[in-house]
């Protein structure tokens, strides 16, 4: 049997972040070029939280919300999800399905190195089938 491997060989590197202190028309538009739906807050180099598609939505469908003033930080969750770069993937991939988290921040020594969504797991499950489970 082969060893379970690290999150590292599914995560996405080097994730798209933006600044606590951005517009949410900024996270809104930037989100959308780049076709991505969670995306980590920083403030002075270190993480601050999260921003996903779906906290943008329902933050901007309240009424008097102008996502022109309104700073990322104001709705971003600061208790985002985080593991170890050496975190195995069985443990990360449990985890986000028992607390339906959308995904992992993967830090190294406190900075943020990857990103490991819904997507990724899909991707990793079916990798995972292909390699290990085909006859």
């Amino acid at each position: 049997m082969k060893a379970i491997p690290p999150i590292t060989k599914y995560m996405t590197a080097a994730p798209h972040s933006i600044g606590a202190d951005q517009s949410l028309a900024t996270a809104r538009d930037f989100m959308k070029s780049h076709g991505i739906r969670h995306l980590p807050v920083m403030q002075a180099g270190k993480l601050k939280g999260i921003l996903s598609d779906r906290d943008l939505k329902m933050a901007l469908g309240f009424e008097g919300v102008n996502p022109i003033i309104t700073r990322v930080e104001e709705v971003a969750l600061e208790d985002a999800y985080t593991v170890s770069s050496n975190a195995k993937l069985d443990e990360v991939v449990a985890t986000m399905a028992d607390k339906r988290i959308g995904s992992a921040l993967i830090l190294d020594n406190q900075h943020l190195v990857g990103i490991f969504t819904a997507t990724d797991a899909m991707k990793a499950l079916a990798d995972l089938l292909r390699t290990r489970l085909q006859g």
